[in-house]
């Protein structure tokens, strides 16, 4: 009988990690490295935002992390399981049943209502949703009033809180998210990251979320900062201002990569 260490998988509290990760374009004099041989572990349970200036690597190590992305170098686990050497197959599934996804563009079906738009990826999979945890995630998101309405019905707040609600709604072990707040105002982005907020705290969700925004960067409990590929940088209960007086020592501070 073997026994696992723990450069073998992550422990059970670990949500995803990467050790290593290293992400290369080109090669030759042409080579570009986006992600240098970064080593980051997020925890079940946590609110994680990654910031740095344009360029930095921020999005690609979150698309890297989530399996959208091949890394040129490393190790990459979603809980215990190693994703970096998986077949198209086995790591779509693991996209599907164990992660979920929020982007910058809603990508909600015009034709569809809330409600169906909330349960579309459990239906393409074939799968029943567990009721009860959908209608938390509903009341959660504090659109229970509007499931029958289509996106066009809706405001730029509300149609990201459905997608918002259509990553969480499948249970997935941890959630990604894009500049979450990128397309909304102040106001409904503040309805929006609360609702994350919330999900970490009465749903027991993990979040990963990439923005270029310290006051969003507020609602996480960690933050990630990255320059150059590399993780130069970390801030445990931020704030607004100390998220921006971090940020001031990057060069162009504030832009998105």
């Amino acid at each position: 009988m073997t026994t696992e260490t723990a450069t073998d998988a992550p422990p059970r509290t670990t949500a995803a990690r990467a050790e290593g990760l290293t992400k290369a374009y080109g090669s030759g004099e042409t080579r570009v490295v986006a992600l240098d041989a970064v080593d980051v572990s997020v925890r079940r349970g946590e609110f994680v935002a990654i910031m740095g200036p344009s360029g930095s690597g921020k999005s690609t190590l979150m698309h890297c992390l989530a399996g959208l992305d091949t890394a040129s170098g490393g190790q990459i686990w979603i809980g215990e399981d190693e994703i970096t050497r998986l077949k198209d197959r086995k790591l779509t599934r693991i996209r599907r049943d164990r992660i979920g996804f929020v982007f910058q563009a809603f990508n909600l079906l015009p034709t569809l209502t809330a409600l169906e738009n909330i349960t579309l990826p459990m239906d393409i999979a074939g799968r029943k949703p567990d009721q009860a945890w959908l209608d938390r995630v509903i009341d959660t998101v504090g659109l229970a009033g509007r499931l029958r309405h289509r996106p066009s019905e809706l405001s730029g707040g509300q149609q990201q809180r459905v997608a918002c609600a259509r990553a969480l709604a499948g249970r997935p072990e941890i959630v990604f998210a894009d500049e979450p707040t990128g397309n909304l105002d102040s106001r409904a982005g503040a309805e929006v990251l609360g609702f994350l907020r919330s999900s970490v705290d009465d749903l027991g969700q993990t979040i990963v979320m990439v923005t270029h925004d310290p006051v969003a960067a507020s609602f996480a409990d960690r933050v990630l900062f990255l320059a150059d590929g590399r993780i130069v940088d970390e801030l445990t209960g931020p704030t607004a201002d100390s998220v921006l007086d971090r940020m001031r020592g990057f060069d162009g501070a504030g832009r998105t990569s």
